[in-house]
């Protein structure tokens, strides 16, 4: 059986990059479903200054650890103003002074949505090219535009999206069984 993270990256209680994470990482056959959820884990803004004061935080540690121990992470960012959210920018910082290989060169599978129709495309785009630098193993990627439009309690709604999001999870199982 193998272990995936679900991590939507945004502090937002309702995140819906958190649901979408949740939603694709359940679709892999054979694997049990670890949820990270940012707000578990109280991150001091990282500094320089405060890294050599405090140390790392045991908090980032025990992200570390999960990470450390899973087959295949299943990311999906939020965006804010067009980047990471600040909450986990920060909790990237403090992972890198762990590790540099924060994301451990497991399959991941990379998403994004948003309320609008671009679907969290910049982030998305920034994560793709940004996380292989951080160890990230990106096998496939996937946005989700309009999210309350396509998206219900059953999952997606929009057949095509639905159908595109089934197709990048077949690529990330097949990773995780290489």
């Amino acid at each position: 059986m193998k272990k995936i993270i679900a991590l939507g990256a945004s502090s937002s209680k309702n995140s819906v990059n958190k649901t979408l994470a949740i939603h694709a990482a359940s679709k892999v056959a054979e694997a049990t479903v670890a949820v990270i959820d940012l707000n578990d884990y109280a991150l001091p803004l990282y500094s320089v200054d405060a890294e050599e004061e405090s140390g790392i935080p045991e908090e980032a540690h025990q992200v570390n650890q999960k990470i450390a121990c899973a087959d295949g992470l299943v990311i999906s960012l939020a965006e804010h103003n067009g980047s990471y959210t600040a909450a986990f920018k920060n909790l990237i910082d403090w992972l890198s002074r762990i590790d540099i290989k924060v994301w451990k060169d497991l399959p991941m599978l990379l998403m994004a949505t948003s309320p609008g129709g671009q679907g969290g495309a910049s982030v998305l785009a920034t994560g793709k090219v940004g996380f292989p630098y951080m160890g990230g193993n990106v096998v496939a990627d996937f946005s989700l535009p309009s999210f309350y439009d396509n998206f219900s309690n059953t999952g997606i709604t929009n057949q095509e999206l639905a159908a595109t999001l089934d197709e990048k999870v077949a690529l990330f199982e097949k990773s995780l069984a290489e």
